[in-house]
């Protein structure tokens, strides 16, 4: 479920102020409509730099989010923007990221911004996992596999995403070409096996266009992906389906239903075998 989103000028004077504390005297501030689970999302401008601001008040149930993010901002350099300050006060939690330029991730077939994600997959591959909090993938997906036994297909120790919506990832042509691509928003960072990543990358390509044979040949650009189980990757698949399929009748939209279906076309072609 979105959250529902208010402009930085209804933020309480103080957190406003705290803001500028930062920043100096803002000029200008754009309101994202990206994004579902910030209440506060801007790119804001002041004589002194660019930067985007995302924001949640303390007590809302998901806090934690803006935790998760701050922690592991330090750990992902070459991977996603840089946190440069955080304000908690007047009830507010703000995150301020180095402001990136770029597009968001066409996922299409035969979109040139492919290997750019893909490149990105493998420089996340190459990344230790912080010793910080995290949710682990076997407890994120257990009441979504069909067998409790598979569960062991997904534990490991390798840092993830998780959550590879196309909006989650930013592409600047104009950047060196090793480094284009940048993945926001780390709210769902997880702790498990290193494919499973490239797993996720599937149901957004076929959820683009993609059949699941040409999304499951992207994924092989990730070299973890080649030491993924068969079996493992078709409880993965499955538990997606179980997953996806939950959320699209909770909350029936097109967006949803496209997951859910993407999910279930990835289940059916790995069933199929």
């Amino acid at each position: 479920m979105a959250t529902t989103r208010i402009g930085l000028a209804q933020l309480p004077a103080a957190a406003r102020a705290a803001v500028e504390q930062h920043t100096g005297p803002l000029l200008t501030v754009t309101e994202s409509a990206d994004g579902f689970n910030s209440e506060v999302a801007a790119r804001i401008t002041s004589a002194t730099g660019t930067w985007h601001v995302k924001g949640l008040r303390t007590d809302h149930p998901r806090a934690w989010t803006q935790r998760r993010e701050a922690d592991i901002a330090p750990f992902l350099t070459g991977l996603a923007p840089a946190l440069r300050w955080r304000v908690e006060t007047a009830g507010w939690d703000l995150l301020g990221f180095e402001a990136l330029d770029g597009h968001h991730a066409d996922y299409t077939p035969d979109s040139p911004d492919l290997p750019e994600v893909a490149a990105l997959l493998r420089r996340l591959g190459t990344t230790p996992c912080p010793d910080i909090e995290l949710r682990r993938a076997e407890q994120r997906l257990e009441q979504y596999a069909t067998i409790p036994a598979d569960l062991h297909f997904f534990a490991g120790d390798h840092l993830l995403h998780t959550d590879l919506n196309n909006t989650n990832v930013l592409v600047n042509d104009r950047a060196p070409q090793a480094d284009r691509a940048r993945i926001v928003d780390w709210a769902w960072a997880t702790r498990g096996a290193a494919w499973l990543d490239a797993g996720y990358w599937i149901i957004w390509l076929i959820a683009s266009g993609h059949a699941p044979a040409s999304a499951e040949h992207r994924a092989a650009e990730i070299p973890a992906w080649h030491a993924a189980p068969p079996g493992g990757i078709t409880a993965f698949a499955t538990a997606n389906h179980n997953l996806w399929n939950q959320i699209s009748a909770a909350d029936p939209n097109p967006w949803t239903r496209r997951l859910a279906g993407a999910a279930t076309a990835w289940r059916e072609y790995r069933r199929s075998g």
